[in-house]
């Protein structure tokens, strides 16, 4: 239901500028719970919440709009998990990758040193020294190798120390990228997690202020239009007045 729920308000989620997004206050999951509870408490205020001028339809909506943002959260968590899994798995192999291509390279100079033309493409291979520049060196000398492989093998290098250099060049090429990826800042899918939350926050927000307003002088009913998760956490703290309580 949630998929639908996304798919349903995508155009409008689409529409809403990448400034106006706003990043969550609370965990999402909370959010959503509390909007959740939200339309379920204002559904026998209609007629109240009418008179006081409120847009029906908000409330209405706010069960599509929070499974929305529940599904577009779902969605953020897969691109950020990806990313740190390859993270992780990153930071474990890559010192390997790192000690293969100093092997490769230390091999290669000792092989090639009667070659000043090969010595020169291994000297421009050790140049830099990011995680991209280990990568194409791995490639770089697995290349370099094959095309020499007379004079590897003369110093007791076999061809599965190359093609283990052209496997770990392509796994780790792909870690990089999925390491990698789009910045948080930029992550689409990010982006429309927050546009799916301003949507959910201005109806809820609509919906608390109207429910305040009409239902100011009933403490019962005022308390389901605020924040239980605010509420929780102005609680710990004493300073905070009754006003304080109520706020969100």
């Amino acid at each position: 239901m949630s998929k639908q729920n996304y798919e349903a308000i995508l155009e409008e989620l689409i529409a809403i500028p990448t400034e106006a997004a706003s990043i969550p206050a609370m965990p999402v999951d909370v959010y959503v719970q509390e909007a959740a509870d939200l339309a379920v408490w204002v559904e026998d205020e209609k007629s109240a919440m009418k008179k006081a001028g409120m847009d029906w339809e908000l409330a209405q909506k706010l069960p599509v709009l929070a499974g929305a943002l529940r599904h577009a959260q779902s969605l953020w968590m897969k691109e950020f998990n990806i990313q740190e899994e390859a993270r992780r798995k990153w930071e474990q192999n890559s010192p390997l990758a790192f000690e293969l291509k100093n092997d490769l390279e230390a091999d290669c100079r000792f092989a090639f040193r009667k070659r000043p033309d090969l010595l020169a493409k291994v000297q421009q291979v050790e140049q830099g020294t990011s995680h991209a520049d280990m990568v194409q060196d791995l490639s770089d000398l697995a290349a370099l190798g094959n095309a020499h492989l007379e004079l590897l093998k003369s110093i007791g290098v076999n061809e599965e120390k190359l093609q283990l250099a052209e496997a770990t060049a392509s796994e780790m090429s792909e870690l990089l990228a999925q390491m990698n990826g789009e910045s948080a800042t930029n992550n689409e899918a990010k982006i429309m997690r927050d546009k799916a939350y301003t949507l959910l926050k201005t109806a809820v927000d609509e919906v608390r202020e109207t429910g305040k307003y009409v239902f100011r002088k009933n403490p019962e009913k005022l308390k389901g239009f605020t924040s239980a998760y605010y509420r929780k956490i102005n609680k710990s703290r004493p300073e905070k007045t009754s006003e304080n309580l109520l706020e969100n």
